[in-house]
């Protein structure tokens, strides 16, 4: 039974997540009145309207001052996560270092020989606008992505740069491929990445293809987002990658699950993990736990009747494509990587989910490992009985931060 959370008004939801909820559309629409679940399922179009829109706008003037030095893309949250994407596509012999800035202003060394991009699906984050404004300063070239007529547009065209205007249809969380459609066009026009119009059709394509399969009708046992969601329900989540191209969507699904399904998460490179992190799986969350469960007992509840917490490993794996004279760390070592940690998980009794990338194109493929598991997180909140879209802690956050 649903049940008010303490000290955030307006939030209900149940701690265990009730798998009847995923296959009953009214009580789906009644716990997502904001229409997350719809908005996530825009991401195809998102594609398709950022690159026609980014079309719309002259662009050129990047090119006036040659190859830039640094590329720095300013922005929070998903803004900054449109730099891994844009970091990942221009590979690690790009012709200029890629930066994911997130703090307010530019770093210290920006100046006249480099290039940045301040990103605001709202038009008024504090850190894009300190962004703009101090590349505008220093004379570096600017580019500003985010909602028409706001406060970043504004800022942009004062310093007579460009300006792509995204409608702002979704909050920002589920808003990541509008403002990636421009970053990557911008840098483009940079020479910095070799995307073209058939890689963002395919994408397109790639995340319409996904929202069908992952639609609010389809039950649970063929809608692959829900049957992601179930799995994790209960679980202290692990997401690894096991390329930088899989480890851009780990992140991104840690994001999301923590913002839309409130869950706390671990995500990164497995290969980093392996330093390290993989001993997670041995733990009092892991292997402890799992060798003294009853493999007949269920395995959401302990002997108190309590859900038990236990990690479940989302393995996002890239698949290939990437030639290795292109990449730091040839495919097949990635690829004895992510079969090792499955073979871990198993012998420790860990759970292990795992997605495998499909696609022609690195854009494709990224599409590939973010599309069921941004529908999952939606899923997993619906599940536990919360709006996916309200997160009273981070207006909570914003007010008492507030001077």
């Amino acid at each position: 039974m649903d049940t008010p959370v303490g000290g955030a008004a307006g939030l209900r939801g149940q701690r265990i997540a009730d798998e009847a909820l995923l296959d009953n559309q009214e009580a789906m629409a009644e716990n997502d009145p904001g229409g997350m679940l719809r908005m996530t399922a825009s991401a195809g179009a998102q594609v398709r309207e950022s690159a026609a829109l980014a079309a719309e706008v002259n662009l050129s003037a990047l090119e006036d001052d040659g190859q830039p030095r640094a590329v720095v893309i300013a922005g929070a949250g998903t803004a900054a996560r449109t730099g891994e994407i844009l970091a990942m596509a221009a590979g690690p012999r790009s012709r200029a270092p890629v930066i994911a800035h997130r703090s307010a202003g530019v770093p210290g060394w920006v100046g006249a020989a480099d290039v940045v991009i301040a990103i605001s699906a709202s038009g008024h984050s504090p850190e894009a606008l300190a962004a703009a404004d101090a590349a505008a300063r220093r004379g570096a070239r600017l580019v500003g992505i985010g909602a028409p007529d706001s406060e970043l547009q504004s800022v942009v065209e004062r310093a007579r740069a460009p300006f792509i205007p995204v409608p702002r249809r979704a909050p920002a969380r589920a808003s990541l491929w509008a403002l990636t459609v421009p970053v990557l066009l911008a840098a483009r026009t940079l020479g910095l990445v070799k995307v073209n119009e058939a890689d963002f059709a395919e994408t397109a394509t790639r995340l319409d293809a996904d929202a069908e399969r992952c639609r609010p009708s389809a039950e649970s046992f063929v809608n692959p987002a829900k049957s992601l969601a179930l799995g994790l329900a209960g679980s202290v989540p692990i997401v690894w990658g096991s390329s930088p191209l899989a480890t851009v969507a780990a992140r991104r699904f840690a994001d999301t699950l923590s913002a839309n399904a409130r869950y706390p998460v671990v995500a990164g490179a497995l290969g980093e993990a392996g330093r390290g992190r993989v001993g997670l799986l041995d733990g009092v969350f892991g292997g402890l736990v799992e060798s003294d469960r009853d493999i007949f007992a269920d395995p959401f509840d302990d002997e108190d009747g309590q859900q038990s917490s236990r990690l479940r490993v989302v393995l996002l794996r890239d698949g290939g494509l990437n030639a290795d004279d292109d990449t730091d760390e040839p495919l097949a070592v990635e690829e004895r990587r992510a079969d090792a940690i499955q073979t871990l998980a198993e012998r420790r009794g860990v759970r292990c989910d795992v997605i495998t990338a499909e696609g022609g194109s690195s854009l494709e493929r990224l599409a590939s490992l973010v599309a069921v598991p941004d529908f999952a997180s939606v899923y997993l909140a619906l599940a536990h009985g919360l709006d996916p879209m309200a997160v009273p802690a981070v207006s909570e956050m914003k007010e008492l931060s507030n001077p």
